[in-house]
């Protein structure tokens, strides 16, 4: 059992039959009363998301979860398709359930997916992948690391608030769990 108060991003639980995966998690102590824990779940089978407070001393059954190393090979029609690297064995997701992750995955990708017993339930991605701009506002002559920066759309659709001297055409290194430019990584 976990309680609320240990519930982090990334992490699967289950409550009354469903697993349910924390997209966002954090502390809120109102002027008046107890500490509740603000809430973002999804639930990984429906792929319905919704906002939620919990009592930090609620309880719930972690799920046990179990990781593949596997490829993403590509996406047809409503499913992304992933190999396991080992045995071959093709795994099909609905990309319903996996909207976010699918902004960072590049076809021949290595990632891990997650599965529930038997059940394939998500793709747990590495903390940071190289992505290739291609759409930008052109640079500034003289533009600093410090400037507000400037949005770039990433060859996945990804758009990332990035610095004022990127261009259109280099690679960059993105943070996957914030969604954010982390460096440059060349051309």
């Amino acid at each position: 059992m976990i309680s609320a108060s240990d519930l982090r991003a990334g992490m699967t639980f289950v409550q009354d039959g469903k697993l349910i995966k924390v997209l966002e998690a954090s502390h809120h102590k109102p002027g008046k009363g107890n500490t509740v824990m603000r809430m973002k779940l999804r639930d990984v089978r429906s792929g319905a998301t919704y906002d939620t407070t919990l009592r930090p001393d609620e309880k719930f059954e972690k799920a046990m979860m179990e990781t593949k190393p596997v490829q993403y090979l590509y996406s047809q029609d409503d499913m992304a398709i992933f190999m396991d690297l080992e045995t071959y064995e093709q795994y099909e997701l609905p990309i319903s359930t996996i909207e976010e992750e699918m902004k960072y995955l590049l076809e021949n990708m290595e990632v891990k997916i997650q599965f529930f017993g038997s059940e394939v339930i998500g793709v747990t991605l590495p903390t940071s992948v190289i992505l290739r701009v291609v759409e930008t506002q052109p640079s500034i002559k003289g533009a600093t690391v410090t400037g507000s920066g400037k949005p770039a759309t990433m060859e996945t659709g990804l758009v990332v608030n990035v610095p004022d001297f990127v261009e259109a055409g280099e690679l960059l290194e993105i943070n996957t769990q914030e969604g954010t430019y982390a460096k440059r990584a060349g051309k």
